[in-house]
């Protein structure tokens, strides 16, 4: 799903849970620049997250101007995602940043991605970077399989079983979630 690499981020909706982790690993090339890097963050006063892959300058300048569609159309998750990644695919600046997002609410999660793709995933498995597949796999398993767990156990899980076959992807998480409610 991701042309990104050097990372694993993945969101879930599950049983009214909302769970969003990644794990803390920055490469410059073939090197492990930094073991534990921050990869997903709440914002909005605590109501959505967001999570990204990709170069990390670029992401923070999406991240703002996410926040910025936020504001103006007064928190509307799909109506931000789906500005952004009009701005994002128009403007020649923003056309260069390499990055892709994940945003979430209680409701929905979306994938942003610079070529103007705003995806909502089958199965409310949300996943970018090198590890992606990995643990979209891992987790739409444990959903089906083990719906007993909560979102932030099957993020941890896929994280887990992405660390281990990603050689992008470690084992320095960090997961947030959303308290469940309307």
């Amino acid at each position: 799903m991701s042309p990104i690499h050097a990372t694993t981020v993945i969101g879930i909706l599950h049983n009214g849970q909302v769970a969003l982790g990644a794990d803390g690993q920055a490469t410059m090339g073939a090197v492990v620049a930094k073991s534990n890097v921050k990869k997903v963050r709440k914002i909005s006063d605590g109501t959505i997250l967001v999570g990204f892959a990709g170069s990390t300058s670029d992401a923070f300048t999406l991240e703002e101007r996410f926040q910025d569609k936020l504001n103006m159309y007064r928190s509307n998750l799909r109506r931000a995602a789906i500005e952004l990644a009009r701005d994002w695919r128009g403007d020649r600046y923003l056309r260069r940043l390499e990055a892709m997002l994940i945003v979430m609410d209680r409701q929905e999660g979306l994938i942003i991605s610079g070529t103007g793709d705003v995806l909502s995933p089958d199965e409310d498995v949300l996943a970018i970077g090198s590890g992606a597949q990995y643990a979209r796999a891992a987790a739409i398993a444990l959903k089906r399989h083990a719906p007993q767990l909560t979102a932030e156990q099957i993020v941890r899980e896929s994280l887990s079983i992405a660390a281990d076959i990603c050689i992008y992807t470690n084992h320095n998480f960090e997961i947030l979630t959303l308290p469940s409610g309307s």
